[in-house]
């Protein structure tokens, strides 16, 4: 049985490759994606048969590659090869994509859609509207009609996070989509890039309010068996946007003990794929490329010195290195996915910056 696995370097034989070297596959596979309507998996509350509909009707803009926050990270990654990798890509055919669909009128109903259906894709899918917007700004005056259509849904997430985070009592902690530490973090990242500064305090406060005194993480639990974030890792990188490097390290003291040790073991070393072609199982893949980003932000979040940084560098490049063969493997179940996470793993900055 084929393991999946495009023809690369073996993992552990070579350094990563820079995101350059890349970009063409990923800007081809992100292309087909966002562009292929089916296979779907809407998230739409069926209220009767007149609700039965193709989902490109719900989703003019992102009715592809599988599923509405795929489409619209896979638009992020598409955006973000254009602005870092120009050289690399097929610009023209890019371009044509986003003009296409990144129009005022479909960006409008995707806002309506999202007004509709208040808890529709919240928070994993909020962020990256937001870290679109963001990336459609920062790219200058060649994204600057797609950030402009793109202002109402951004003002719908807007306006939907205000209120979330104001009656949300408890943080979800868990390993997918609905964990509130990463969409936490890529809203920070992404705020005053898309226009949204006055988020920064609202989140800030959540993040301080929800993980401020927390200690002795379960990362020996991890990673459950359909992870493709760590929750103890995304913790640890929403906090280090929001305290200072002497204070950070001295939470991730009490949170992480004997990181400097290389403990726990199970959070630092690759998780086991059994089979990449199942979508749950496969969720392991994109793990390994989240944490690699994690590890990474983490260990530079950290003092000068800080001899948890060298071990959180080397795990974060023991990932990057058992998860990125299989990012572009012809196989749609991690083909409509991995590449934004194999970006955040080896692009420098955050998604909007």
């Amino acid at each position: 049985m084929s393991s999946g696995r495009p023809d690369t370097t073996p993992p552990g034989t070579a350094a990563a490759p820079e995101l350059a070297e890349l970009a063409g596959r990923f800007a081809a596979v992100a292309t087909a994606n966002v562009t292929r309507p089916y296979p779907y998996a809407p998230a739409h509350l069926l209220r009767g048969p007149e609700d039965l509909v193709p989902p490109r009707d719900y989703h003019p803009a992102f009715y592809g590659s599988y599923d509405w926050h795929s489409s619209v990270h896979m638009h992020w990654l598409l955006v973000r090869l254009l602005r870092r990798c120009p050289d690399r890509v097929r610009a023209e055919e890019v371009t044509g994509v986003l003009d296409r669909h990144l129009t005022a009128a479909h960006l409008a109903a995707e806002a309506d859609y999202l007004r509709a259906h208040p808890s529709f894709e919240r928070p994993y899918g909020w962020a990256w509207l937001l870290a679109l917007t963001a990336e459609c700004r920062a790219l200058g005056p060649a994204g600057s009609g797609w950030a402009a259509a793109l202002e109402p849904a951004a003002a719908a997430v807007e306006a939907l996070l205000h209120d979330w985070l104001r009656r949300a009592t408890y943080p979800v902690r868990h390993g997918v989509h609905t964990n509130s530490a990463f969409a936490l973090g890529l809203i920070l990242d992404s705020a005053a890039a898309a226009g949204r500064a006055a988020l920064a305090e609202p989140v800030v406060a959540a993040v301080v309010r929800w993980f401020g005194d927390d200690h002795d993480a379960p990362a020996h639990w991890e990673p459950s068996g359909q992870d493709f974030l760590s929750p103890a890792l995304t913790e640890a990188e929403a906090v280090c946007r929001v305290l200072p490097r002497t204070r950070f390290a001295g939470w991730l003291d009490g949170f992480l003990p004997g990181l400097e040790r290389g403990a726990p073991a199970p959070l630092l070393t690759p998780p086991v794929v059994s089979d990449p072609t199942d979508p749950q199982i496969g969720h392991l893949i994109g793990l390994s490329l989240s944490r690699a980003a994690a590890l990474r932000r983490i260990a530079a979040a950290l003092p000068e010195g800080d001899p948890r940084g060298p071990v959180l560098i080397s795990a974060a490049e023991d990932h990057l290195a058992a998860g990125l063969p299989y990012v572009v493997s012809g196989d749609f179940t991690g083909d409509h996915w991995l590449a934004t996470f194999a970006t955040l793993a080896l692009d420098e900055g955050p998604p909007g910056g």
